[in-house]
């Protein structure tokens, strides 16, 4: 692995990777080094690929001949635990020695008769639990425990029911365990561990602690430390490494002006950053606060099987009964209610959906519950907004034309000093062409007022001065269209075009070029592959631009011309025809659309309000994530239903074992425990296999 030496001193090396690491490689290599003659202890870094080794002096050079042998393929993965997750599983083996301690204490100290009071008073939590369920009309698995509990008891095998009392204890601790650990490995997996940063102030560089940070404070990062916060560059260039956001393993340069997010790593150089957002409020924050908040938003199909699993209940129980009423075998009666179908069900589903979404994290996509990736795995209709979208959301001013008296150059620059108070791609683009030109332009206008996705209306010098699209100037503002203006409008065939009139006159056009994505064809080639049946693009630009764009990426339907709440209309109406539609978008006038879509996925440069409207983000500019997300999202469910088929075909062998006497109570009581553990256990696996770099 090629590497570089950040310092070394003496009993001590830090050398830097070339790319980042995955955290279960750096777990790996780790143990790798900390294997090698010479080594006293090891950090590895997994999102720098940063690696700080305390070894003897004169082991240095081979170790860093054997670091250099190393290939990625090569490093085993490897659990990594952090000290809360080795804290959690502490406690965990802790609780568990206890409970096998107090029941070998009781089996082997204590007199039959006290035994059996313990016994007793154990049960009542079972059994209250039981009839509390009973009182609100539920028949669950509480009611189950409750009932195999109580038979044990009343038919005098009280070491019966003390078996199945540890077993269950236990399983509620390897449940509570699974459940927590699946958390705290996401948590983990983006959480910035950083008490204090360099706080820039008039007498130098001040230490200060990251709860006292204020928004507007300047604070300094140096190479090979994490941001701590977001906010913008104020001073400096760094590289800087931002795939725990977006997944994308090369560092990218950021300069004055630039915005950078908590959880990356500075690779090179140093900043000065001004904070805009303090640690509870960042953007990794808010990805680790849908953590809690994604359970609350259950897939269809995990509330259904729990539902199922609940409903399942009664017939264990009818099934037990039936067992004694035909055997008069209590035994083989008590193994039947020793096996459920909820605990299982209940345990994986979610830790499925926790995982799948801790996944896609790392690929650099934030989602926000279980139901959105349900919902994207199922949609068969996908709608594009064009500009940002499937564009580069970089336009550029293509040709500028004069009309009725007015120069080219006076156009671009009358356009060019209204549009520079509107933060729009197109804006910018016209802004960015009168800089090009060398174009000063003085304020002479009054107060703009800017109409979403139609255009901007000033005064000046007098007369009222409109730019924007042509539905906006002569349909809207009842502006005429003359010979001339409408011969060359039917000349220009693919670019967008932007409209200024003057005193209710059009004395310039200017023809927007806003080239598509180069990976955006793929992607809708692949989409279509994947099973999206219909693929339409909805844009605000002409009908020559959008007939032209959706040529090059090979999409069949378009609207041109449309507004925000023409692009709603279309999308309920797509729904209102049985489609399960995904809305893909990145303006403010998407909003609508995203909202009324079964699922929508905003870009990673999209506006504030759409990416609070979307279920789903993505964290970077690349439109593959879409196939990526599909096949996440796919995997997802298919493992979710493989499970559920493993439960049921397990659990009914076990109770068919019972039936015919094969299995005792208490070994169908550890089967089922131990297949519910393990199979929560492999839901936590990536649903796809990431190629290593």
């Amino acid at each position: 692995m090629r590497h570089t030496i950040v310092y070394n001193k003496k009993g001590r090396i830090r050398i830097r990777l070339s790319s980042s690491l995955t955290h279960e490689q750096a777990a790996g290599l780790k143990t790798l080094i900390e294997a090698q003659k010479g080594v006293i202890s090891v950090e590895v870094t997994a999102i720098n690929g940063g690696i700080l080794i305390y070894c003897k002096e004169d082991r240095k050079r081979a170790l860093l001949k054997y670091i250099s042998t190393l290939k990625k393929k090569d490093i085993p993965l490897e659990e990594d635990m952090s000290a809360d997750i080795r804290k959690l599983t502490g406690e965990f083996k802790k609780d568990i020695l206890s409970v096998f301690g107090k029941a070998a204490i009781r089996s082997l100290f204590l007199p039959a008769p006290i035994n059996i009071l313990f016994t007793l008073r154990r049960a009542t939590s079972f059994v209250s639990k039981g009839l509390s369920s009973l009182w609100e009309g539920r028949v669950n698995v509480a009611v189950l425990d409750a009932v195999s509990i109580s038979a044990a008891l009343i038919s005098g095998s009280f070491s019966t029911a003390n078996s199945v009392m540890t077993l269950l204890s236990i399983s509620e601790l390897l449940e509570e365990y699974t459940h927590k650990k699946a958390k705290a490995t996401l948590a983990k997996s983006i959480f910035v561990n950083i008490d204090k940063v360099w706080l820039v102030t008039e007498k130098g560089d001040v230490s200060s602690s990251v709860a006292k940070l204020k928004k507007g404070d300047k604070i300094r990062v140096r190479q090979g430390v994490m941001i701590p916060v977001d906010g913008e560059v104020w001073e400096g260039e760094a590289l800087v490494n931002e795939s725990s956001l977006t997944g994308e393993p090369l560092p990218v340069m950021r300069g004055k002006g630039a915005s950078v997010y908590a959880g990356t790593v500075i690779d090179e150089g140093s900043i000065v950053i001004q904070v805009r957002s303090l640690p509870d409020e960042t953007r990794i924050q808010k990805i680790a606060d849908m953590i809690d908040a994604s359970e609350s938003l259950k897939a269809t199909t995990q509330t259904k099987a729990e539902k199922l699993a609940d409903a399942i209940v009664p017939y264990s129980l009818l099934t037990a009964l039936g067992t004694y009423i035909f055997t008069g075998n209590m035994q083989k009666a008590l193994s039947v209610l020793m096996v459920d179908y909820s605990c299982a069900i209940k345990l994986s589903s979610p830790i499925c959906v926790i995982s799948a979404m801790r996944e896609a994290t790392t690929y650099g996509v934030m989602i926000k519950g279980g139901k959105y990736l349900e919902n994207y795995a199922k949609a068969d209709t996908i709608v594009f907004d064009k500009t940002g979208t499937l564009t580069n959301s970089c336009p550029t001013v293509e040709k500028v034309y004069a009309f009725n008296g007015y120069e080219e150059k006076e156009v671009l620059k009358i356009a060019a000093c209204i549009e520079e108070h509107f933060p729009h791609s197109i804006a910018r683009a016209v802004v960015r062409k009168a800089e090009e030109l060398k174009l000063k332009h003085e304020e002479e206008h009054a107060d703009v007022e800017y109409i979403v996705a139609h255009g901007i209306a000033t005064m000046l010098n007098g007369e009222r001065t409109l730019i924007g699209s042509a539905h906006f100037l002569f349909e809207d503002e009842g502006i005429k269209l003359d010979k001339e203006v409408e011969k060359t409008v039917k000349r220009v065939k693919s670019s967008s075009l932007l409209f200024l009139s003057i005193g209710n006159k059009i004395v310039g056009m200017i023809c927007i070029n806003d080239p598509v994505r180069k990976e955006a064809k793929q992607v809708i080639t692949e989409l279509k592959e994947q099973g999206f049946k219909r693929t339409i693009m909805l844009t605000g630009d002409s009908e020559a631009a959008a007939k032209a764009a959706c040529k090059k990426l090979g999409i069949s339907e378009y609207r041109a011309q449309v507004l925000p709440e023409d692009k709603a209309d279309i999308v309920a109406s797509l729904k209102s025809k049985g489609h399960k539609v995904a809305m893909v978008g990145d303006g403010i006038n998407d909003s609508p659309a995203l909202a009324t879509a079964d699922v929508s996925v905003a870009m990673c440069s999209a506006s504030d309000i759409a990416k609070e409207v979307a279920d789903i983000t993505l964290l970077s500019e690349d439109l593959r994530l879409l196939i990526t997300l599909r096949r996440l999202s796919e995997g997802l469910f298919e493992r979710i239903s493989r499970n559920h088929r493993f439960i049921v075909g397990f659990n009914t062998a076990l109770i068919a074992g019972g039936i015919s006497g094969i299995l005792a109570p208490s070994t169908s009581a550890l089967l089922h425990n131990v297949s519910t553990t393990l199979i929560s256990g492999l839901s936590t696996r990536p649903c796809l296999q990431r190629p290593v770099d």
